[in-house]
């Protein structure tokens, strides 16, 4: 169906005149300038403790890579194209070379060959199968002995966003670190509600960003942020709320942090064995102890909880919507190779690039067998089966214009991962796609529980914040 009534007029949501690549270089400063900030406070409040345990190890991205390949005997990688498309490597955009490994792992069909036939043989024991993959060779297995967060709210205040009174709560997740105390780890998250609305609400949670004071942005990137940010006033004008967690604030996005943050606190300062989990299981944890504070807010709705991510954190948003059932809806923005794209796709991002230096930290050591001895064919999983973990519960996959956004992100394979997982859906009684072509720019897929738009912006979820506010009211409605 086309979206109804907010299109183009929608100020808040046009942010086409930013390019995808503009967007992904804006989103790499904020990322270089957050991830130094955290690591100076953290060694800060260590100085006092460093006589008691071994101190962390310290690698590179580069050092660390190559001590996993040790560890799997792996002589070398293969190198990811470039997303440049008038590099030597530029990636492949011909469609005619896009599927080299068309036949996809049966959501249905258990390992040894019998057909899931039942809701009751699905949970029991197809999903089980699905996500053992996941742990051990795609993001790597969360340790049993994950310490506790006490919350704390640090701050509350009245404020208006727009013409919407609002009522703000800061807090820090503290994570018991007295098993190791040379790494403090604090989760950020701020809870902001309509301050004359009563509650329980409903509440968007973002996988966000947080800026140093003094910090000076660039108009481009001021146009940017607020591009980002310019859908809260859009859901405080429904009576709902958001919350935004700052995920780099207990786990870095870079290699060199994987001995530092909750991922290190758990490791004693250690490395990582090869099945131990990366960044995107790491920011997805972080969110499942955001939600439990949300639990206890009385302003909040707890069921109707939604999570939200764009690029990196589009694929985080994914992991965590896929693994905590109690969040009600996921909004999955332009996540790509790792998130909604199928792995298996010769389009833009490749799962190359996701063992590449800059990135092979978001996944489970074991992901670099797949770039190296094996290919992407030899995947037990693919992107499809992650969003079959997410049913029955509605699923909204956004990305952008080839034209603006570029085609990193594979818009076409994130459809063919949203219609492979339609089965899934059908058999818990839930409704698919409806379809299995791909639709025209601008159609709104929203009439099934897994949703799909394709907007004609660049690298963000901005154009599609209306048509997912559409799609999320219907079940909070019911």
């Amino acid at each position: 169906m086309k979206e109804r009534g907010f299109e183009k007029g929608q100020h808040i949501m046009n942010v086409k005149l930013i390019s995808g690549t503009a967007m992904k270089k804006i989103l790499s400063i904020i990322l270089v300038v957050i991830i130094p900030l955290s690591c100076l406070i953290a060694q800060e409040n260590t100085i006092s403790s460093a006589g008691k345990f071994t101190p962390p190890v310290q690698l590179t991205a580069q050092q660390d890579r190559e001590r996993l390949m040790e560890l799997l005997h792996i002589k070398s990688l293969r190198p990811g194209p470039s997303p440049d498309p008038n590099a030597p490597n530029a990636t492949n955009t011909d469609e005619s070379k896009a599927n080299p490994y068309p036949d996809l792992p049966d959501p249905l069909t258990m390992n040894n060959g019998t057909k899931v036939t039942s809701a009751e043989m699905w949970w029991k024991l197809r999903r089980p199968e699905i996500m053992e993959y996941y742990d051990r060779e795609i993001y790597g297995r969360v340790p049993g002995n994950v310490p506790k967060v006490k919350w704390e709210i640090t701050s509350t205040t009245k404020d208006t966003n727009g013409n919407v009174p609002v009522l703000t709560k800061k807090l820090l997740g503290h994570v018991d670190n007295s098993s190791y105390s040379l790494i403090p780890v604090d989760i950020k998250l701020s809870v902001t509600v309509p301050a004359n609305r009563p509650g329980p609400l409903p509440v968007m949670m973002e996988f966000g960003f947080e800026f140093p004071a003094g910090f000076k942005m660039t108009d481009t990137m001021k146009k940017f942020i607020d591009s980002m940010s310019s859908w809260q006033k859009f859901v405080l004008s429904k009576g709902w709320g958001y919350a935004i967690l700052i995920p780099t604030s207990f786990q870095e996005d870079n290699g060199k942090g994987l001995t530092n943050g909750i991922i290190g606190l758990v490791n004693k300062g250690q490395p990582r064995k090869i099945d131990d989990w990366g960044t995107l299981r790491a920011w997805a944890w972080g969110a499942s102890r955001a939600l439990d504070y949300l639990e206890t807010d009385t302003s909040v709705d707890s069921k109707k909880v939604v999570i939200e991510g764009l690029s990196r954190y589009g694929k985080a948003t994914l992991v965590t919507m896929a693994y905590d059932q109690r969040f009600a809806i996921a909004f999955v923005g332009s996540s790509g190779e790792g998130g909604a794209k199928l792995l298996r796709r010769n389009f833009g991002e490749q799962v190359e690039n996701l063992a590449s230096t800059g990135a092979y930290y978001w996944m489970a050591g074991n992901f670099l067998k797949y770039a190296g001895p094996l290919t992407p064919k030899d995947l037990p999983v693919d992107a499809h089966e992650l969003i079959a973990m997410c049913a029955p519960r509605p699923i909204f996959i956004s990305c952008g214009s080839p034209k603006v956004e570029g085609n990193w992100v594979d818009d076409k394979g994130q459809f063919m991962a949203a219609v492979a997982a339609g089965g899934v859906y059908t058999l818990l009684g839930k409704k698919d796609l409806g379809t299995t072509e791909m639709p025209p720019m601008g159609t709104a897929l929203i009439d099934g529980d897994i949703a799909f738009r394709q907007h004609s912006g660049g690298h963000t979820t901005g154009p599609n914040w209306p048509t997912f506010i559409i799609f999320a009211e219907k079940y909070f409605h019911n």
